[in-house]
């Protein structure tokens, strides 16, 4: 009998980390990545870790072929064994003021957030209730990679924090939609993690430059998120340690509903729970530096 993870967004970050952690654990692990290098780059770190075998295939969320062709590879390689674990882990983030983003903008976001996750999941179902009849009730897991902003909204990342909503929401549902199948459901809730997604973010808050009409009406909120994408990369969880805590959970013995991942993501959490809204969103105001009205 043996254990076989699926994992999107593989290429760097948690999902990278997880695929390694769980190989270190014993774990067969079918690692979806964007690009032949970065397939590359995770065999050579691979190799050092535990006794698990990794695959690897080019997984495009996105794309409704990529996503057959990697259940295809994941049905032939776990065979009877089925599915002990998919990890729905591909994310982007889309920064800005709404009104200065495109409804391209927010497609790419739910498209690659949500929409991909649905449809992993919905094609790899069959392949999960394999891994209940090989491991038990209970047993196999499904993952979504959600985020402290699935639960706390946030200025200038509407597009994120809204994908992430649905997200967890998507979680919340399948928990019981699956239970009666044996399949247990966890959404994952990390806050500030160390992983490329800070870059990636820098990016994009650099294309409302310092002439970009946004400015005029959103400068000291665009000021903000910059400053605090800045603060919390520098005091982000490191990956390693996120990974860590993703496994303890796919090993545990029952699938917790929620998990938080990170001392700003609980504290926040926590908070948000008893304060008051406006209380809490005076917290947030200055987080982002957003003057007082």
């Amino acid at each position: 009998m043996v254990s076989w993870a699926l994992i999107s967004g593989a290429s760097t970050g948690i999902g990278r980390a997880t695929a390694l952690a769980l190989l270190s654990k014993g774990f067969n692990v079918i690692a979806g990545v964007r690009s032949e290098a970065s397939a590359e780059r995770l065999r050579q770190e691979s190799s050092a870790k535990g006794s698990g075998h990794l695959e690897t295939t080019l997984l495009d969320v996105i794309d409704q072929s990529s996503i057959e062709s990697a259940i295809a590879l994941t049905d032939k390689r776990t065979g009877s064994d089925g599915l002990r674990v998919l990890i729905n882990n591909a994310g982007i983030a889309v920064p800005g003021p709404l009104e200065y983003l495109t409804p391209a903008d927010w497609r790419r976001q739910f498209d690659v957030n949500l929409f991909g996750a649905i449809d992993l999941t919905r094609a790899s179902l069959p392949l999960l209730r394999r891994g209940v009849e090989t491991h038990g009730r209970g047993v196999p897991r499904l993952l979504f990679i959600s985020s402290i902003g699935g639960r706390i909204a946030q200025p200038l990342m509407a597009p994120y924090t809204c994908s992430k909503f649905a997200l967890s929401a998507l979680g919340d549902s399948l928990r019981l939609e699956l239970r009666r199948q044996g399949i247990g459901v966890t959404v994952i809730e990390p806050g500030a993690v160390a992983t490329d997604i800070w870059a990636k973010g820098d990016t994009s808050a650099s294309e409302f430059t310092t002439d970009h009409p946004a400015r005029k009406l959103y400068e000291p909120e665009i000021n903000g998120l910059i400053a605090l994408a800045k603060k919390a990369a520098s005091n982000a969880t490191p990956v390693e340690r996120a990974a860590d805590d993703i496994v303890r959970t796919i090993v545990a013995h029952r699938a917790p509903a929620r998990v938080l991942v990170g001392t700003d993501a609980k504290i926040m959490a926590r908070l948000k729970s008893l304060l008051p809204t406006s209380v809490f969103d005076n917290i947030l105001a200055r987080e982002f530096r957003i003057p007082k009205q």
